[in-house]
């Protein structure tokens, strides 16, 4: 019972992390007119992930992320209880990292009545839904193939958490003007609960959904021998 406290805990606060620093970065950069630019938003998402799966990965697993429960529960890796406390931790972990990012930023009110919506996600005026889904579960596919890959939800090295962090932050450039890259709905979940923002939402979960299950799935096709 402990154990599974101390991960529910590790949860809520790695999600936190990653919202807040993900989030706080582009807030900083609409407030500095772009200085911080895309590479530095990117980069500070990708660094983050890295720090939290390397630090706390060993007592949860290092999810951090809706779907990488919901693709280890698809699997047989975690029984239907534990998956839902693992994703209730997560998104209040980011209902709470936008509260107290609300909080920092409240003299600051048109970061939260426009773009970026508190960091919020939100699609490119070209980007329809479809093709915006398609995109997040795209970038979702590569970022689960590296949780898989690397073996983080165990708890890996350094290695894992950097090509973790790394995909992340690659990904973000490639997607980011286009859809936000949240390839996590607990990224987008906290910003739209506090801003009420929430055109395209089922874009940031339908889409990473498809994509981190699929990649679950096609890596024990690809690799039947690491099946656990």
């Amino acid at each position: 019972m402990a154990g599974n406290l101390r991960a529910f805990a590790a949860e809520l606060i790695g999600t936190f992390a990653l919202v807040f620093i993900g989030a706080g970065a582009a807030c900083a950069d609409a407030l500095t007119g772009g200085r911080i630019g895309p590479t530095g938003t990117a980069l500070a998402s990708g660094l983050i992930l890295a720090s939290v799966i390397q630090s706390l990965g060993a007592v949860s697993g290092g999810h951090f992320n809706p779907v990488i429960t919901v693709a280890q529960f698809s699997l047989g890796r975690l029984d239907a209880i534990k998956a839902v406390f693992y994703l209730v931790s997560q998104l209040l972990g980011s209902a709470l990292s936008a509260l107290c990012l609300q909080a920092v930023l409240h003299s600051q009110p048109q970061l939260l009545e426009s773009a970026p919506y508190l960091g919020g996600m939100f699609l490119a005026g070209s980007v329809g839904y479809k093709a915006g889904t398609l995109i997040e579960a795209v970038g979702t596919f590569f970022l689960a193939t590296s949780y898989a890959a690397a073996g983080a939800m165990r708890g890996g090295g350094i290695l894992s958490a950097l090509s973790i962090g790394i995909t992340w932050t690659a990904a973000i450039l490639a997607t980011g003007p286009l859809t936000g890259a949240a390839l996590n709905p607990a990224r987008a979940f906290g910003p739209s609960v506090v801003t009420g923002y929430w055109a395209n939402g089922f874009v940031y979960w339908i889409g990473p959904l498809a994509g981190g299950i699929t990649a679950y799935w096609f890596y024990e096709l690809l690799h039947p021998e690491k099946k656990k």
